[in-house]
């Protein structure tokens, strides 16, 4: 408890006048006299804190600090205080006391000390005054470590002390040097029995008539328990610690030693006997009556004992005090810090190395110890903080500890302390013992008390004028080696050792003076004074009687001896007493004092820490590893769906079918392999039946059969020539020899041979080997026909293995053959090309006929490739081509687009071209009709090449299609007009084609897709990096500006926690402590607070699509809130990792700090109760709010954050769904995790309370949506496994094209919303939506409305509906001209864009956009049909040439090239004569390939030169958005108009 400032003191004084009912309890209304305080307070009336627990002590002299305010002297200052009290206070023990004082009066005046003052307890913020030992100490250093620190810590002191003059803190001096504060009442109250608190004195009650609470036996005190806050410091002989075996006494410290304990039980025992003799003579009073007046009796005595039988004692016979005048209100008798230090030095040098126990008898008994041994006596330094002494568990043994020290005599009063106290003191920290001369002088330069000489000046008393007048009783050597180490100079001597040194027999004129002040002091101004007959406690005759009482009737009435077992005065021994002692105790014969030990607070905790760090490091890996198998297991359920919905096609095995395991080759795994031997073919097929190989019997083939001759048996190789070998290996040796036999039958010419497994695996051809022959192949083949270094080919190895052979040989089977122009062996154009190449007709292409084949469309002009195409398919070798042939080469052209035709648009197409050449009357056509017929197309076939992969260890592809050969761009008419036209470019204007082997075909320069009609400005490489920039920030400035500010805020955030906890916080030491974990975890705590506040406003819909519609949408990028959402939350997961960390080392340095300090860092949370051990890492990870809240939001962070990867979420929707839902989980976790305060108040509401209002307003909207079921009008199951679904527009639903919504079917079994975007127009009266089935609620979603209940009309399942919600789509109205660019189902909203742009020019309404391109990018015309019907609608509706059309057929790109030219020759011609696609039947202009974004860009600036700003819009797979965007960044780097890039990922 603290003093408060006057004036509460005042106002509180003025409050509790009238009865001045201290005590607080009601009975004491009754009692004749008013109740002293337990806590001291008011008994001064005019200075009611005097002598108050927790207010400060009072100096006699004035303070002596290295500042003169707060910093204590230190080394080199002055000397090192272990070599001080080697130096002054080393000696012999066994020298009697000159005046026999008794061991009682010791440990009398330690009881009379705890009674007055504590100034023991460390103050907080933690300040250390270590005391380094001096290197090869024996009894700390007796390794010669030369680094053993001993820990001392500050008392605690008071606040408004120790600041500087120029901050005056004092209310009474200008300013003050810092002051300690007293932990107990400054009275001779009793405190020491009944506590210095009222609630201390209600613990130690009974409550039942009037009496302190008594443990099982009536005799001692209950235990020490929670409520009660007894110091409970570890045992430093055995470790022990904890409160079992510790008494509740008043003082603190009463535990301290069983001496000092066994005083504590006479005075508990004492007011106890009181009270029932009170009881005894008034049986009407009650609890409290009694309780009170026994208490007033018992503090009397103690008084009365004190000062008038101790100290008498205790000074010289010179020194006494005077006799009692009365109270003096105005006498401060406040503890100075002097009388603290005068009185507990001398007494210590009085203290004995054991102490004796007798009986009533005179009988010294044997004392038991620890090793089952016995003693004559306890030894001191074994005692203290002993649990359940076993020498003192009955009152008997009390009784004969307190008799044995009445009799015996204590050390010398001079200069020696034993070695009990001096070396063997209870130590901090993890020290086991201290010096307590030490620390003494440690605590006298912590209060700043004054040298020797300064305190006589100031006391008016002689000060010596050397060393040698100290004392002539002390040794020279000693005075000699004390001076040495303060350099020969007197005046910094200090006060404690000054008065030790003066000191023999009796306390020298300092202590003395000293300790009569203060005690005379406490008399005189003590109001509660039991002489003082004014406040009505006793009287005239019980003053008398009291001032008649001893400690001798005390323990005669509490021990029931005969009174002449004891001597009068029982803190004197005088010749003839009863009882002398046996002899003068010397360490001799006593046991041993038990070692220094170090506690290690981290032992055996350090693999436990890093398991558990390792643990949370893993939940990420953990999550992932769930994620992985939930992924696997919707992956199965997708795959079970999709095969649900599709006819199974089964596969039956021959029934000759063999069961057999492939070997592939050395360091792969073999796998199970079904052998079909057919009349003219081998067939090898998996375990679903799939044909994985076919191997070509011919007549004249040698096929080889190589059969193992050991290990089982087993093993069969079947060599057959111009292929990879086949090693099968079988169960046992009879089912091998089965398929043999079958074997030799299939192949009647079959060779057999035998040789070792090992050896017919090095002779097998395996397929990898195969492959790396066929690279060689081929990069020999390229070589010669385009006369590349051989060196750039690859060389061919030169042994003479059969391997090198064969590859010389090397022959390429209609399968490989296949495989190197990415096709299906079965293909009509395979089977044709191959026909024609193989002229010897073997069923093998040699290296010359793929090469005479090659040479055609490398070298050939067109006429040689279209005689080659008419040679081909001349079926019927007659030299000319019909219809039925004509028909056949352009089915074997459409096998490429799937067959995107069906014959009757074939047909069609067939017709058409013969009809528009003018051969509608022929049935064949010569070479020269064929070619005539592709007179318009020259520069097609000039650039047609044959598209050849390569093999293993190649580049990919040999000779790669030049895709922008054939791409689209945009031409300017004559009249003006900006119109679509696909070209392939001809050969002239083809870019420069680089080979991969270092030549290149040169052609013309390229010219511009259109005619520049601006002029270019040329700068330089800073100008234009300039100008970059400055587009990048122009084209993001919103963006740019929101990150920045956010930023900004998060990092000052940061800054302001750090700077607080580093520099600006409240004392207590939580910086000193941790420093970096604190400024880590207390910056990143802030800035994470903020972020995962904050991040709710990004998911608020319905507010963002309101507010996009405002003028903030000026400078705030909505459209953008979900990519800000991520990059929020992976910030704040960053910054939660680095908080993690933070509090990772704070758990490590609060582990191995102790109790002291970390009651001042936690002060709500850790009591320093002396125990020093800490908590376990595990305490704080697992047993704390703060650290299983943290623990359970990593594990929440981990599962949320991998559920919602990008991967994961295509994966599992659900997954994903389910798991943010734990966000809700998150935010009362966070609440928690901060509401716990362990280091500053509560702060995360500040942050959480504005954003989780709006939130919560957000989500109360799209409930009160969500509760309406929608009826779907129509539902239609569109190839592509996409499902339209019409629905009702509920009432007041308004929306704008691009705009989606989110939708729910409990019909599905759970009620996730998943978002899709309207393809209906805003002026329709229904709502539409594409669904594409690709997931498993999609999937479902198909399956339920592909169905419906029929009860006359068919009936849908009812949606829930969410929305609509604003994207960056439906702000293609305000740009001039905008670019939309769909891929897949990405092409929704473009849908209803197109739809609500006819509709809206069709009522002639007046808007901003002129012109849209629409770019269509399907892997095949088939993908999407639904839209190609709104885009035929749009082509029906758009007078006004408002949109055009652009569809690119993706999977055409990278096939056979010869095909696609023709395809591409057919559509044109297509687009000629009908005016619409051959594939899509659109006006649209269809593309082969992937677009050329960029160049399209490029064209678009030339043909609006005026427009500044073009909006491009695109939605689809991640992979064309990126080139959408990166196409726009290259061109706003140009100063020309600038494209803003709006896009959604599917």
């Amino acid at each position: 408890m603290l003093c408060a400032r006057p004036e509460a003191l005042v106002l509180l004084g003025a409050l509790l006048t009238g009865s001045l009912d201290p005590a607080g309890a009601q009975d004491a209304l009754s009692l004749p006299w008013e109740v002293q305080r337990y806590d001291g307070w008011f008994n001064n009336l005019r200075h009611h804190e005097r002598g108050a627990a927790g207010c400060r002590l009072q100096r006699l002299v004035p303070a002596n600090y290295a500042d003169g305010v707060y910093e204590a002297l230190e080394e080199p200052l002055l000397p090192n205080p272990r070599r001080l009290s080697n130096a002054a206070t080393q000696g012999v023990a066994g020298l009697a006391s000159l005046r026999n004082r008794t061991v009682l009066g010791v440990f009398f005046g330690y009881h009379v000390l705890s009674d007055l003052v504590s100034v023991e307890t460390p103050g907080c913020p933690a300040e250390f005054l270590n005391i380094h030992i001096p290197p090869g100490d024996p009894v700390f250093d007796p390794d010669q470590r030369g680094d053993v620190v001993l820990p001392f810590q500050r008392s605690r002191w008071h606040p408004q002390t120790g600041r500087s003059p120029s901050n005056p803190r004092d209310p009474v001096r200008p300013w003050a040097p810092r002051l300690a504060t007293n932990g107990v009442t400054g009275w001779l109250d009793g405190s020491s029995i009944y506590g210095s608190s009222h609630s201390w004195s209600d613990s130690l009650r009974s409550f039942s008539g009037g009496q302190l609470a008594s443990g099982p036996d009536p005799a001692f005190p209950r235990l020490s328990q929670s409520p009660l806050l007894m110091w409970a410091a570890p045992d430093p002989a055995t470790g022990r610690r904890g409160h079992q075996g510790l008494y509740a006494f008043g003082a603190e410290r009463g535990n301290r030693e069983p001496f000092l304990q066994a005083l504590g039980l006479l005075w508990f025992r004492y007011h106890n006997l009181c009270a029932q003799r009170l009881a005894r003579q008034h049986p009407d009073w009650g609890d409290e009556e009694l309780f009170q007046h026994a208490r007033k009796r018992v503090v009397a005595t103690y008084q009365n004992i004190a000062l008038y039988e101790w100290l008498p004692s205790f000074l010289p016979k010179t020194k006494t005090p005077p006799a009692y005048a009365g109270y003096r209100p105005f006498l401060d008798p406040s503890i100075s810090p002097e009388f603290v230090v005068a009185s507990e030095q001398f007494l210590s040098t009085m203290v004995p190395p054991g102490v004796y126990m007798r009986n009533a008898s005179c009988h010294f008994r044997k004392v038991l110890n620890r090793s089952f041994g016995s003693s004559p006596a306890l030894r001191v330094c074994n005692s203290y903080w002993i649990r359940e002494n076993p020498n003192l568990n009955s009152t008997q043994e009390v009784n004969q500890l307190l008799l044995g020290m009445a009799s015996q005599i204590s050390e010398l009063e001079d200069r020696i302390v034993v070695e009990d106290l001096r070396d063997y003191w209870p130590g901090p920290g993890k020290f086991s013992r201290t010096d307590y001369v030490a620390s003494s002088i440690q605590r006298g330069r912590d209060m700043g008390l004054p040298s020797y000489i300064q305190a006589l000046r100031a006391l008016g008393l002689e000060t010596p004028k050397n060393w040698s007048d100290l004392n002539p009783n002390v040794d020279p050597q000693v005075l000699e080696a004390t001076a040495a180490l303060y350099n020969q100079d007197l005046s910094r001597l200090e006060l404690l050792l000054g008065g030790l040194l003066e000191s023999h027999g009796d306390p020298g004129p300092l202590f003395s003076t000293i300790v009569l002040d203060q005690f005379v002091r406490l008399r005189d101004g003590d109001r509660y004074w039991f002489e003082n007959t004014k406040n009505g406690l006793f009287s005239t005759e019980e003053i008398a009687e009291i001032r008649n009482t001893t400690l001798r009737d005390v323990l005669v009435a509490v021990t029931n001896v005969n009174p002449s077992a004891l001597q009068p005065n029982v803190f004197v021994w005088h010749e003839g007493a009863p009882c002398p002692q046996p002899r003068q105790l010397t360490a001799e014969g006593l046991p041993s004092c038990v070692p220094l030990t170090v506690l290690n607070f981290f032992e055996g905790s350090g693999p436990g820490f890093g398991i558990t760090i390792v643990a949370l490091c893993c939940l990420p890996l953990v999550s992932l590893l769930f994620s992985g198998v939930v992924a696997h297991l919707r992956g199965r359920e997708r795959k079970k769906l999709q095969k649900k919905g599709k006819e199974s096609m089964k596969k039956e095995a021959a029934k000759d079918g063999v069961p057999a395991m492939e070997w592939p080759g050395p360091k792969e795994r073999n796998y199970p392999v079904t052998i079909q031997l057919l009349p003219d073919r081998l067939q090898v097929l998996d375990r679903r039946l799939t044909v994985l190989r076919t191997v070509q019997l011919r007549p004249s083939q040698q096929v080889n059969l190589i059969l193992s001759s050991n290990r089982g048996c087993r093993t069969l190789l079947l060599k057959i020539p111009k292929e990879y070998d086949l090693v099968l290996l079988f169960n046992s040796e009879e089912e091998r020899g089965s398929f043999v036999q079958q074997l030799k039958g299939w192949a009647p010419g079959l060779h057999v041979a035998q040789m070792g497994e090992k050896e017919l695996f090095r002779r097998a051809v395996t397929k990898q080997q195969r492959a790396r022959i066929l690279e060689i192949f081929f990069r020999h083949l390229f070589a010669q026909v385009l006369d590349i270094n051989q060196a750039d080919a690859g060389t061919l190895p030169l042994d003479s293995s059969q391997k090198v052979r064969e590859a010389l040989t090397c022959e390429l089977s209609r399968a490989e053959f296949a495989e190197s122009l990415g096709l299906k062996p079965q293909d009509m154009f395979v089977e044709s090309m191959f026909s024609l190449a193989d002229k010897d007709g073997n069923g093998y292409l040699s290296f010359r006929e793929f090469l005479d084949i090659l040479v055609v469309f490398m070298k050939g002009s067109p006429e040689d490739k279209s005689r080659l195409m008419f040679t081909m398919y001349d079926l019927d070798e007659n030299g000319f081509l019909s219809k039925e042939e004509f028909f056949t080469m352009m089915r074997s052209f459409i096998e490429i687009s799937n067959n995107c035709l069906s014959k009757a648009q074939l047909a069609e197409v067939v017709e058409s071209m013969f009809r528009e050449s003018g051969f509608q009357d022929k049935e064949e056509l010569t070479w020269e009709d064929f070619h005539f017929m592709l007179r318009d197309h020259d520069s097609e076939l000039r650039s047609t090449q044959l598209c050849v992969k390569g093999g293993r260890g190649g580049s990919g592809d040999i000779f790669k299609q030049n895709i922008s050969c054939r791409v689209s761009f945009i031409t300017r008419t004559p009249g003006g007009r900006s119109c679509p036209e696909g070209l392939g470019l001809p050969a002239s204007e083809a870019p420069v084609l680089k080979k991969r082997f270092g030549k290149k075909t040169v052609g013309p320069p390229s010219r511009l897709y259109t005619e520049a009609l601006q002029e270019k400005m040329h700068r330089g490489l800073l100008a234009r990096k300039l100008q970059q920039f400055k587009r990048f920030v122009e084209n993001y400035r919103r963006h740019i500006m929101c990150v920045a500010v956010f930023s900004a805020i998060c990092v000052g955030l940061f800054a302001d926690r750090a700077y607080y906890y580093a520099f600006a916080s409240p004392p207590t030491d939580i910086a000193e402590t941790t420093y970096v974990g604190i400024i880590l975890s207390r910056g990143t705590a802030a800035s994470v607070s903020f972020m995962f506040s904050y991040i709710l406003l990004t998911m608020c819909r319905n507010l963002i699509t309101f507010l996009r519609e405002t003028f903030l949408n000026r400078y705030i990028p909505f459209d953008a809130a979900v990519d800000f959402h991520r990059w929020i939350a992976m910030a704040a997961v960053v910054l939660a990792i680095l908080h993690s960390a933070g509090h990772a080392v704070n758990v490590y340095i609060f582990s191995i700090s102790p109790l002291s300090l970390l009651a001042c860092v936690f002060p709500n949370v850790f009591v320093n109760d002396g125990s020093k051990l800490p908590w376990k890492f595990y305490v704080w990870f697992f047993q704390t709010v703060p650290g299983m809240t943290g623990v359970l939001l990593l594990l929440v962070l981990a599962i949320m954050y991998v559920f919602a990867s990008h991967h994961f979420r295509r994966r599992s929707f659900r997954g994903f769904w389910l798991t943010h839902h734990l966000y809700i989980v998150l935010y009362i976790l966070l609440i928690i995790h901060g509401s716990y305060a362990l280091i500053q108040l509560p702060s995360f509401h500040i942050y959480f309370l504005v954003p989780a209002i709006i939130y919560g307003g957000d989500k109360l909207v799209s409930l009160s949506r969500k509760k309406v079921e929608i009826s779907v009008v129509k539902a239609e199951l569109l190839p592509s496994g996409v499902t339209r679904l019409q629905f009702q527009r509920p009432q007041g639903f308004e929306y704008k094209s691009g705009q989606w919504v989110r939708i729910a079917c409990l019909a599905l079994g759970t009620t996730e919303y998943h978002p899709f975007t309207l393809t209906s127009a805003p002026h329709e009266d229904t709502l539409s939506l594409h669904i594409r089935a690709v997931g498993p609620w999609t999937i479902r979603l198909r399956e339920i409305y592909s169905n419906p209940q029929s009860n006359g009309c068919a009936t849908y399942p009812k949606l829930y509906l969410d929305g609509p919600f604003g994207e960056g789509h439906q702000e293609w109205h305000k740009f001039e001209v905008s670019v939309l660019v769909g891929g897949g189902i990405g092409v929704t909203p473009f849908a209803s864009i197109l739809k609500d742009l006819v509709f809206k020019s069709s009522l002639g309404s007046q808007m901003l956009c002129k012109k849209i391109y629409f770019i269509w990018v399907t892997r095949t015309q088939r993908q999407f049909e639904w839209l190609a019907d709104i885009i035929r609608e749009v082509e029906e509706n758009d007078h006004q040439d408002l949109v055009s059309v652009h569809i690119y057929i993706t999977q055409l790109a990278e096939k056979f090239d010869l095909r696609t030219t023709m395809l591409y020759i057919c559509e044109r011609h297509f687009q000629k004569v009908l005016n619409r696609s051959l594939f899509t039947g659109l006006r649209s202009v269809t593309h082969f390939g992937r677009p050329p974004f960029e160049p399209f860009f490029n064209s678009l600036q030339e043909v609006h030169p005026q427009v500044r700003k073009i909006g491009v819009f695109s939605c689809g797979p991640p992979g064309m958005t990126k080139n959408v965007e990166k196409a726009c960044q290259l061109i706003n780097k140009q100063d020309q108009a600038r494209f803003v890039h709006h896009y959604e990922n599917f």
